[in-house]
């Protein structure tokens, strides 16, 4: 069974291949997205070295000069998506959005240059890679850090990955909805509206793009000139773990600056993470940098700062937080805690699970001698394809698939998971 699931999950990869890049699934979101990208070619890998290559390259072929790597970028034209290049209005060769994403290359171009079969290609395209992927790292801690706290802040909710996550509620009330163009939304002809954030919400996002959009992009300008300023510990996890990863891959490839400064950024940043602490939900919260108050969300934002090297303490903690949420669902983990008012199973962001953030706390948790719950998770990963197949999320108490079908990361996540762990998953 295992090896008809790893088959079906290459299909879907295949299925969404544009030759150089993958879509997330086809209609729902027709373009190349950031994190989506890194963590599918972590499954291209298991039977296509190169291709997987590509698909990193690909992205960083479209970083912006100031080192940002979008979110978002427009290789062809599409209308199946709102907001299109028309509405960015970045003024790119190649359409691109104006924001990024969690920087979860380091991480994967650190793992693939590990495992490969074929060294010399590894080494000829990790090292090509190695000083862009730094250069962005750096541009965080430049345009979204400017007081050197050693945590960087998402300006747009977009950014996190987590679009709608109820951490969002509070600081977002600060964004106007007035004067925002008229909504064109695609996603809802795709999937049900049930399912994904608001129009209220969807006023919002666009407002924030507006207000960009009026500043030029210049990104020395953006973080101060947003009424949207979080400091989330699962974005802040990513960067950091991606830090650590950089670092010992240049270690390798004898880059000593870059092994030495992406140190640095994580013997500041780990320390300055464990202030989004609490004690009161056992895990950790997102912090509004407009008001220097910590959110009382209990997300599974929280949840992902396993991904970084925190402290054992920590690890402990976020473990016992994860089995105590088990208690509460039949799959983990969810997006939101299932006792919290707020939570919606089947709402994107507030309430169901994803198997990309699955992984990526699972990895943590190993990191972290937390193997046993580490193991509870990939289970419940691989329980919930076989019962609903490979959507992009799921209802964490019915297994009912949601969002787009066929969905990329979410098999390149069960190739991951059942090529390193078998049928112990």
């Amino acid at each position: 069974m295992t090896d008809v699931i790893i088959e079906q999950a290459t299909d879907i990869l295949r299925l969404n291949d544009r030759g150089s890049y993958t879509v997330p699934t086809s209609g729902l979101y027709p373009f190349q997205w950031n994190w989506d990208s890194a963590l599918s070619a972590l499954g291209f890998s298991h039977f296509d070295e190169s291709r997987a290559w590509t698909e990193i390259d690909t992205l960083f072929a479209h970083q912006w000069e100031d080192g940002m790597v979008p979110h978002i970028i427009f290789h062809e034209e599409d209308d199946g998506y709102f907001p299109g290049p028309d509405v960015w209005q970045t003024n790119r060769p190649i359409p691109t959005s104006g924001i990024t994403q969690p920087p979860v290359t380091g991480f994967a171009v650190k793992r693939m240059f590990d495992r490969a079969l074929d060294r010399a290609l590894a080494e000829e395209r990790a090292r090509a890679l190695l000083p862009r992927i730094h250069a962005w790292h750096e541009w965080f801690f430049r345009c979204r850090d400017p007081e050197a706290t050693g945590l960087v802040a998402i300006i747009h909710p977009w950014e996190s990955g987590r679009d709608n996550s109820v951490d969002w509620d509070q600081p977002f009330a600060a964004v106007p909805t007035e004067g925002v163009e008229p909504l064109r939304r695609r996603d809802i002809q795709h999937a049900d509206p049930s399912h994904r954030p608001t129009d209220d919400q969807y006023k919002r996002y666009i407002w924030l793009v507006q207000k960009f959009r009026s500043l030029g992009w210049d990104n020395a300008k953006l973080h101060d000139a947003s009424p949207f300023k979080v400091v989330d510990p699962g974005f802040n996890a990513i960067l950091l773990r991606s830090c650590a990863d950089l670092a010992d891959l240049a270690d390798t490839l004898g880059e000593a600056e870059i092994a030495e400064a992406s140190r640095n950024r994580v013997a500041v940043g780990i320390p300055a993470l464990d202030a989004l602490w609490s004690d009161t939900f056992g895990q950790f919260l997102c912090l509004d940098r407009c008001n220097g108050s910590l959110i009382q969300s209990p997300s599974i934002g929280g949840l992902l700062a396993a991904f970084a090297p925190i402290s054992q303490e920590r690890a402990v903690s976020l473990a016992k937080r994860i089995v105590d949420l088990s208690t509460r669902c039949g799959y983990l983990v969810p997006s939101h805690d299932p006792v919290a008012p707020e939570f919606d199973s089947l709402r994107y962001w507030r309430g169901p699970v994803w198997l990309i953030v699955n992984t990526m706390i699972a990895n943590g948790l190993d990191q972290a001698g937390q193997g046993d719950v580490a193991d509870q998770i990939r289970t419940d990963s691989v329980r919930l394809i076989r019962q609903s197949g490979f959507a992009e999320y799921y209802d964490p108490i019915s297994a009912e698939p949601c969002g787009g079908e066929h969905f990329t990361w979410t098999a390149a996540m069960v190739i991951e998971i059942l090529k390193l762990h078998g049928e112990k998953a």
